[in-house]
């Protein structure tokens, strides 16, 4: 199945297919008594979240992105994009950050049990963190967490200027894109790309990675707290 990765340009090396079979065996083990994806998901856990998660691999090459930098995933979930991102990039600083407890203990358990130095796994709100997280990320991803003028004021406060917004969508993007327009103006970040692919199943299998770019420090008061992005969003 590895061999479906060469459709985003990465090709794994033995010792990487080996350490991503280890993966597979935990995740799926440790799925049966802790529901971190749908049982009907974790059957295609390598198609529609080990490949989805590094489909981000299209945006690095494209845009020469060094592999050292700092990425933050934002609603991290079961770990996907985070854990495929650090067990892959060995030089990138993940952090994964997510508001479930359950979900955060698995992946400090993965962090442990594959000796992951490059991952960072906080229990919080996006909202919450800590100001010293703010202009701070080279990239930010998320996949499937809210709709785009939503998810762009969790995201590009904690970018640095220059920086990039990720978001993992469905060929429904452009529509989002057209609701995000007084977010983007607000956020001082722009949409400067759109990246397709196809993930190797057969249905609902066309994906777009959302290509923003912070172009000038967001105001300080973003991103709004108390459910204020949810209910009243840009």
């Amino acid at each position: 199945m590895y061999e479906k990765l060469k459709e985003i340009s990465i090709e794994l090396k033995n010792e990487e297919i080996e350490l991503f079979d280890k993966f597979n065996e935990f995740f799926l083990k440790y799925n049966e008594n802790i529901n971190l994806v749908s049982r009907k998901d974790s059957i295609y856990l390598f198609e529609k979240h080990i490949y989805d998660s590094l489909a981000i691999n299209l945006f690095l090459e494209r845009y020469k992105i060094k592999k050292n930098c700092s990425l933050m995933d934002m609603g991290t979930g079961g770990g996907f994009p985070s854990i495929p991102c650090s067990l892959y990039y060995k030089d990138m600083q993940v952090t994964a950050i997510d508001s479930i407890r359950k979900k955060i203990n698995f992946i400090k358990t993965v962090k442990k049990e594959f000796s992951i130095n490059n991952i960072n796994p906080i229990c919080s709100r996006v909202e919450e963190l800590s100001f010293k997280y703010k202009n701070n990320f080279d990239i930010v991803i998320t996949r499937a967490m809210a709709e785009l003028r939503i998810i762009l004021e969790y995201a590009i406060p904690y970018i640095k200027v220059g920086g990039y917004f990720i978001a993992y969508k469905s060929i429904k993007a452009d529509e989002e894109i057209i609701n995000a327009q007084n977010a983007l103006k607000t956020l001082n970040a722009k949409v400067i790309d759109k990246i397709g692919y196809e993930l190797p199943i057969e249905d609902e299998n066309k994906r777009v990675l959302l290509i923003i770019k912070k172009e000038k420090e967001t105001p300080s008061i973003y991103p709004r707290k108390n459910g204020l992005v949810k209910k009243n969003p840009l």
